[in-house]
């Protein structure tokens, strides 16, 4: 009996959600817009640490981040006002190996570790090895 019973339903038909699954409890993100600033030490210590972690994982380099200067907020909130708070920011960033190239990232809220805090994207120019925000890091700017 309980096997024809879940046959049944495993061979209904797919269907959308009605209003009440739709409404109940499901009343999307609150967001503070309380995102740190460019220069916020744990943001920056963050990418220094990511930055190390992705260059001797993955590309068995030694390079390392010693230093950002020239920190700068280059955009806010820049798209609607039901997305995701971000704060845009760019810099120089100092490398181990006395090279100097721009370094652009973005702090975002509840993007963090399961969504609790804030979060970090970021892209060294030059370092991208994975194009993963090519060309000339063009899609980690607003």
């Amino acid at each position: 009996m309980l096997a024809l019973a879940l046959c049944a339903v495993s061979s209904s038909q797919l269907r959308a959600a009605n209003w009440f699954e739709k409404n109940f409890w499901l009343s999307g993100p609150r967001y503070d817009r309380t995102v740190p600033s460019c220069d916020y030490p744990p943001a920056l210590d963050r990418i220094i640490a990511n930055f190390r972690t992705k260059e001797f994982r993955f590309w068995n380099s030694e390079l390392r981040i010693v230093g950002v200067e020239n920190i700068q907020q280059t955009d806010f909130l820049p798209w609607a006002a039901q997305s995701i708070p971000r704060r845009f920011c760019s810099g120089v960033a100092v490398i181990n190996d006395g090279g100097r190239t721009p370094i652009y990232y973005s702090i975002a809220e509840d993007t963090g570790m399961i969504g609790m805090d804030w979060g970090v994207n970021f892209c060294v120019v030059g370092l991208d090895r994975n194009w993963a925000y090519n060309p000339a890091c063009r899609a980690a700017r607003p």
